[in-house]
């Protein structure tokens, strides 16, 4: 599907094959995988190594079996998230980054670390921003 890019006053530029801001534009369901709460932190663990679903879940802090499966099926369905199973007795099901997923973490690992390298600011801005309103 083709979408076109518009600037704007409205007035349309270039044909993107993709655009975010379409309401019908299937990136924008991927977009929201990525930086979901659960997606990001999901693919910020696998950044660091190879993981198996429970070691995944002792990373991620408090997110639930169910969203945690919810979201590794839709990181594996957008191309982000290799599963792989061995046939072992117990089963054992390993997860890691596709090249893909790996070069969309590296972005979004940049800007996790900016945003914890100003937390200092952001705190000062809430208090300033409270205190305003109190």
């Amino acid at each position: 599907m083709v979408f076109p890019m518009t600037t704007t006053e409205g007035t349309s530029q270039d044909q993107l094959p993709f655009d975010v801001f379409a309401r019908s534009c299937p990136s924008r369901e991927t977009l929201g995988h990525i930086t979901g709460r659960w997606g990001s932190l999901t693919l910020g663990a696998l950044a660091e190594d190879t993981l198996r679903f429970n070691e995944l879940r002792r990373r991620v802090e408090g997110v639930s079996e169910k969203m945690l499966s919810q979201t590794l099926h839709a990181l594996e369905r957008d191309g982000l998230v290799h599963r792989e199973a061995q046939p072992t007795n117990p089963p054992r099901v390993d997860y890691r980054l596709t090249p893909l997923g790996r070069e969309v973490t590296e972005r979004m690992m940049a800007l996790i670390h900016l945003v914890e390298g100003r937390m200092a600011q952001v705190l000062e801005a809430r208090e300033r921003y409270d205190a305003e309103r109190a």
